[in-house]
């Protein structure tokens, strides 16, 4: 129920959501502070499972909700940025369609403990331009 640890371990985690509070395939937008900056990000459920990216399209570094907080297809299959279409993998953040085809969503690391969902931040990676 949640994305591989790829954050630095030492970074302070921050609670974002509660298990139960999602539905299938909504999002809730959270910021972290990461390095002195802030990370905009979506946790999503997707059939019962939750994770979290950065929200950031690969393509261009913009951020991908159409409307603020709509990151899924209309029929709740995949992830799309609402500038080019691009469109991912919600239980691995690949891109599978669009202009960054294999690429992915940077990942941010859950701890679920109980029913509360922590994240922590994620090692940023930067943005594919292909």
């Amino acid at each position: 129920m949640r994305n591989p640890p790829k954050g630095k371990k030492g970074s302070p985690k921050r609670l974002i959501g509660r298990v139960g509070e999602l539905a299938h395939a909504n999002s809730k937008k959270f910021t972290l502070r990461c390095g002195g900056s802030s990370v905009e990000a979506m946790l999503i459920n997707f059939e019962g499972e939750y994770f979290a990216y950065v929200n950031r399209c690969r393509h261009v570094g913009i951020s991908m909700d159409w409307v603020d907080n709509q990151f899924f297809t209309e029929n709740g299959r995949y992830l799309m940025c609402a500038n080019h279409g691009a469109t991912y993998e919600p239980k691995t953040g690949e891109c599978v369609w669009g202009p960054c085809v294999g690429a992915s969503l940077e990942g941010v690391p859950l701890e679920i403990e109980g029913e509360k969902i922590f994240a922590r931040c994620p090692t940023l990676t930067g943005v594919d331009r292909s």
